[in-house]
């Protein structure tokens, strides 16, 4: 199976794992040694509103491809059932969209690409 042709959900939620890892070792990294802090600092980053808005960054400063921007289309475009409480549909399908390129981008072997990707959003 090629990787344009795997659920756009499948893709976000391998996408999602990946960016949390980004994440909470960027912050590890910042000196970070508290549990609770690092949850706290992680929100700021992992929050479906917080991804919105990176999503809006990357594509604003036409940092993505149009491949990756197809990826991300897909994504947003696709039915999901529900979304959770703390945000609305349009905020959430956006969070979606860049999941699903991480993992689009993992699954294709693009490690340098998602760097990338992750260091422009790390410094928003």
């Amino acid at each position: 199976m090629q990787v344009k042709e795997i659920n756009v959900l499948v893709l976000a939620y391998l996408g999602d794992t990946i960016y949390e890892d980004y994440i909470r070792k960027y912050l590890i990294a910042k000196g970070l040694n508290n549990v609770d802090k690092l949850q706290k600092e992680a929100v700021k980053y992992v929050s479906a509103k917080s991804q919105a808005q990176y999503l809006k960054e990357l594509i604003d400063n036409n940092y993505l491809t149009e491949e990756e921007i197809d990826v991300v289309k897909r994504a947003r475009n696709c039915k999901v059932n529900s979304h959770p409480k703390n945000c609305d549909i349009i905020t959430y399908k956006k969070a979606t969209g860049l999941e699903a390129l991480i993992g689009y981008l993992e699954l294709k072997k693009e490690t340098t690409r998602i760097k990338q990707i992750m260091q422009q959003i790390l410094e928003v």
